[in-house]
């Protein structure tokens, strides 16, 4: 897939996204905002993904399985949403989403080296994260990679709905048995075969399953 197909399958994505506003709360648990929490939650959204209310990573996906997460958990845990635009238009924002990333995983690890990470990306948040982690994807829109020292803290990688599957691409290498991988049938920004765009924004049904996939892991 070019350059200007991913920008297509990007824009089709914010017209999905832009569709479910669904406002989700944080669930109750062990979550703190600040601090040394035993497990941070690192969330890219997805294009023009409304963010809801606390703890505000994103209606369709990250707030459910961050939610699901907490819920699951009885150590202490601390969402963090990836600041970047998350636009189909603007070219550097998968970049700026991968610089974010990275810089924040390094400076949390570094301030709490006993701290583990989820990450979670949803659409074009996942390829925010699949270039973080130095996974190969059909764009060049990244250029930091999580460093070697802290790969091990890294328990689970959560995505939805994500754009390299339409390609059959995958997380493969040192990350491919941490990875949980979600494409609904018919998805058409991850499903070569898909045409039902109502299927990229009901990832939410999936958030227990994911939930559980990390925790297992944690």
């Amino acid at each position: 897939m070019n350059g200007k197909n991913i920008r297509a399958a990007l824009s089709a994505a914010l017209s999905i996204t832009a569709l479910a506003g669904l406002a989700t709360t944080i669930g109750t648990g062990q979550a703190q905002a600040d601090g040394c929490t035993a497990v941070q939650v690192i969330s890219a959204r997805g294009t023009g993904e409304p963010l809801g209310f606390a703890p505000q990573l994103g209606t369709v996906v990250g707030n459910p399985v961050y939610n699901a997460i907490n819920k699951k958990l009885t150590a202490s845990s601390s969402p963090y949403r990836v600041d970047y635009p998350a636009s189909a238009t603007q070219l550097n924002s998968i970049s700026l989403g991968n610089t974010d990333l990275v810089n924040h995983i390094i400076e949390q690890a570094t301030s709490c080296p006993n701290q583990s990470f989820v990450l979670v990306g949803y659409s074009q948040g996942a390829f925010v994260v699949e270039n973080s982690l130095g996974v190969p994807t059909y764009t060049s829109w990244g250029s930091k990679i999580i460093p070697g020292w802290v790969e091990p803290k890294i328990k689970a990688v959560l995505l939805f709905g994500n754009p390299i599957g339409a390609n059959g691409g995958r997380v493969t290498g040192t990350y491919a048995a941490r990875t949980l991988d979600i494409c609904h049938d018919g998805d058409p920004v991850c499903d070569p075969n898909g045409n039902n765009v109502n299927q990229h924004t009901n990832y939410g049904q999936d958030a227990g399953r994911a939930a559980q996939f990390a925790v297992d892991r944690l």
